[in-house]
Order: C-alpha cells, then sequence, then structure tokens
C-alpha cells in the first residue's frame, strides 16, 4: 500500500489510494481534479522517499466530492462583573477529496 504526506492549506495530511480527506477550501468545483505537488513524502511496502523539503517529480491526484461547512463552534467571551458578553459563531468551510492516485 502505497501512502504519502501532502501539504495544502498550511497543513499536512497521510493520504492513501482511495483515501477521502477534508482539507481547507479549495477554489474548485465538485467533481473536479486537483493535484497535490507539495508532497514531502512516500512511504511504501518497501521503500521509503523523503523530500528536502518536497520529493521531486512526486504528485497525488485527487477528485473534488464536495464544498461544505464544518459544524459550528461557539465562541463566547466575557469580563466578569463589567457587563461584557459577545457571542459568536463560526463554520470552517472545507472541500472533500478523494484520492485517486501517487505518482513517484
Amino acid at each position: 500500500m502505497l501512502h504519502a504526506i501532502i501539504e495544502t492549506g498550511g497543513k499536512q495530511y497521510r493520504v492513501g489510494e482511495g483515501d477521502i480527506v477534508f482539507i481547507e477550501k479549495l477554489n474548485v468545483e465538485a467533481g473536479d481534479e486537483v493535484t497535490f505537488d507539495k508532497v514531502l513524502a512516500v512511504v511504501g511496502d518497501e521503500t521509503t522517499t523523503f523530500g528536502t523539503p518536497v520529493v521531486e517529480g512526486a504528485k497525488v491526484t485527487a477528485k473534488v466530492v464536495k464544498n461544505g461547512k464544518g459544524k459550528k463552534i461557539h465562541i463566547f467571551k466575557y469580563k466578569p462583573k463589567k457587563g461584557y458578553r459577545r457571542r459568536q459563531g463560526h463554520r470552517q468551510p472545507y472541500t472533500q477529496v478523494q484520492i485517486e492516485s501517487i505518482a513517484l
């Protein structure tokens, strides 16, 4: 089984072929194909390749499943005895992708 460590949206993900991953939002539509060029490492059954900082010529191809928003988180700030209260909510946008191939 071939796995890769990719970087996108300032985060690193360990992915394998067929995996479904939630990543930071990309400006693509559902059904489009995305290529990740920032491959930090490729791990196979017998060989392991680490990049300095990226593996040259390696790329991961993925298909966009959908774009959406995550669950709402609630932010509540207050200062005791001062009458200061702020309530805020946030839903982080994401892109769901399915990894199709890992190429060296």
